[in-house]
C-alpha cells in the first residue's frame, strides 16, 4: 500500500523550479475542513481566523523576515474524497499589501459544506498543488486542519508517509471544540500519530472556537519561521489510525439493521468482503 501511494505522489511531482520566476522561502497549502461536523458559524470563524492571521503584524514580520522575504500560499477547503475546492489559488505574499489582499479574499467568500472526512484526499490534492505551484520554494508545507478522523477515501497513514517521504512537511491543527470525535479518538493524538509527517512536523490543538484565531497565528508564525514547538504539546502515542474507517463500516452495518429490522445477515459485510487496509 505504501509503495502504491508513493507512486501516486510521484506521479504528481511535476518540478516547478525549471520554469519558476520567483523564489520564496515557503510554499504553503492551507487545507481547511468544511465537513458537516463543522457548522456554518464555525466555518465563518475558520475563514475569518485565517484572514485575520494574514493581517497580523507578527505573521507579516515572519514572512518578510525570512531569507527571501516572501512565501507562496494557497487556500484549499475539503471534506469527502470528491470535495476539495481551491478557494484561493497560489499567491505571492511579500508584505502587508499582498497579505491584506489575501485576507480580503478570504473574508469576502462563503465556505461550502460537504459530507464525510477524507484527510487522505485532501493531502493528495494539497501535494498536487505544491508540485504544480509556479514558485520555486525552499520548503513545502501542507497545513491541514480538521475535527475528525479519516473515514472515506484512502487510509491516511500510507498517504501521509508517501507525501512526507517526497520532501513535503505536513503540519496539523486538531479542532477539539467538542472533545473526542464519534469514534472516541482524541483528535490531537490522531493528528500527531496518523496525519502529520516530514521534517519538523507538528500539530497544535484548539479546544475552544474563541482560541481559533490565536492558534492560527501561532501556527503560521511557527511554520513560516521553520520552527517546531516543544514536545510538551504531545500526548501518549498508540492511536488507532483506522478508527474512522471502522466507524464508517459500523455505520453502514447499523443502517442495514435499521432498514431490515435486524434481519440483514445476508447483506452484512464479512471481514473478507470489506477488509480494513493494513
Amino acid at each position: 500500500m505504501i509503495r502504491c501511494m508513493a507512486a501516486i505522489v510521484a506521479a504528481l511531482c511535476i518540478p516547478a523550479a525549471a520554469t519558476a520566476q520567483t523564489r520564496v522561502d515557503l510554499a504553503l497549502v492551507l487545507a481547511v475542513d468544511i465537513s458537516f461536523s463543522i457548522g456554518p458559524a464555525e466555518q465563518d470563524i475558520q475563514r475569518h481566523g485565517y484572514a485575520e492571521a494574514f493581517r497580523d503584524a507578527e505573521v507579516i514580520a515572519a514572512i518578510t523576515g525570512g531569507y527571501r522575504g516572501a512565501v507562496a500560499v494557497a487556500y484549499l477547503e475539503w471534506a469527502g474524497p470528491d470535495n476539495q475546492k481551491l478557494v484561493v489559488p497560489w499567491r505571492l505574499i511579500d508584505g502587508p499589501e499582498t497579505a491584506a489582499a489575501l485576507a480580503d479574499d478570504l473574508d469576502g467568500g462563503i465556505a461550502g459544506r460537504a459530507g464525510r472526512t477524507s484527510i487522505s484526499s485532501a493531502l493528495l490534492r494539497a501535494a498536487e498543488l505544491l508540485y504544480q505551484n509556479p514558485f520555486a520554494a525552499d520548503r513545502m508545507v501542507i497545513d491541514v486542519s480538521g475535527d475528525g478522523a479519516n473515514n472515506a477515501g484512502a487510509p491516511v497513514v500510507p498517504v501521509r508517509s508517501a507525501i512526507a517521504e517526497s520532501g513535503i512537511t505536513i503540519n496539523g491543527l486538531a479542532v477539539m471544540t467538542t472533545g473526542p470525535d464519534k469514534t472516541g479518538v482524541a483528535i490531537d493524538a490522531y493528528y500527531r500519530d496518523c496525519v502529520i509527517g516530514g521534517w519538523g512536523a507538528f500539530a497544535l490543538p484548539v479546544h475552544d472556537w474563541r482560541d481559533f484565531g490565536a492558534a492560527i497565528r501561532r501556527k503560521l508564525i511557527l511554520e513560516i519561521s521553520g520552527l517546531t514547538p516543544p514536545a510538551r504539546l504531545w500526548r501518549v502515542r498508540g492511536t488507532d489510525c483506522l478508527a474512522g474507517e471502522r466507524a464508517a463500516r459500523q455505520e453502514y452495518i447499523d443502517q442495514l439493521n435499521d432498514m431490515t429490522g435486524g434481519r440483514s445477515d445476508r447483506w452484512l459485510p464479512r471481514e473478507e468482503d470489506w477488509p480494513l487496509p493494513e
